[in-house]
């Protein structure tokens, strides 16, 4: 099985949606042996909780909200490099994905500086002079904008929309165990 999580790097629900829902493919993984590769795609939700009201959702996700210390930023750059990111391996991607979550909502930082975003490639384990180089460059911004075009064309309007195996969809931010439910009975529709 495969799964898009379209979703925002400064979304508190795309954050926190992201992460209960790797940890519910995880579970699904140790109880049917089944494995899922996680990608993850640009997307601007029209909505979302503001962060004040997510601290209460972190914190029983075990998330901590640095609240007062976020900066606002636009993402264009940080997308192109995980779009680059995806293409050195998922797991590459979702390292870097964390790195700037934790780097906005914990750390204060601004993910529209790009000497953020090459360090957090870094700590990603990812090559820091490449990283470079994509920023430097215009690569990746057709790819950017197509997969915010795909979540629209998908009828996405909150975060985050995740599309599994390109047929089912899981809509917004819940539970971990809403979503070990429906890998499972997306599972057993599989079968």
């Amino acid at each position: 099985m495969n799964a898009l999580v379209f979703c925002d790097l400064t979304d508190v629900d795309s954050y926190l949606g992201a992460v209960r829902f790797e940890r519910a493919v995880a579970l699904h993984s140790i109880l049917t042996g089944q494995g899922i590769e996680v990608q993850y795609r640009a997307f601007s939700p029209a909505s979302s909780t503001p962060v004040d009201g997510a601290v209460k959702a972190a914190k029983v996700t075990g998330i901590d909200l640095n609240i007062d210390d976020i900066i606002p930023a636009v993402t264009d750059d940080a997308w192109r490099l995980a779009t680059w990111a995806l293409a050195q391996g998922a797991g590459m991607q979702r390292d870097f994905v964390h790195q700037l979550w934790r780097a906005h909502f914990l750390e204060g930082a601004d993910l529209g500086d790009p000497l953020v975003l090459t360090g957090r490639a870094a700590l990603a384990g990812l090559d820091l002079t490449l990283a470079e180089e994509v920023l430097a460059e215009v690569e990746f911004v057709g790819e950017v904008v197509q997969q915010r075009e795909t979540a629209q064309s998908l009828g996405a309007t909150v975060a985050p929309f995740i599309v599994v195996d390109g047929v089912h969809t899981i809509v917004g931010l819940q539970s971990q165990d809403q979503y070990v439910a429906a890998l499972r009975s997306i599972s057993e529709t599989a079968s």
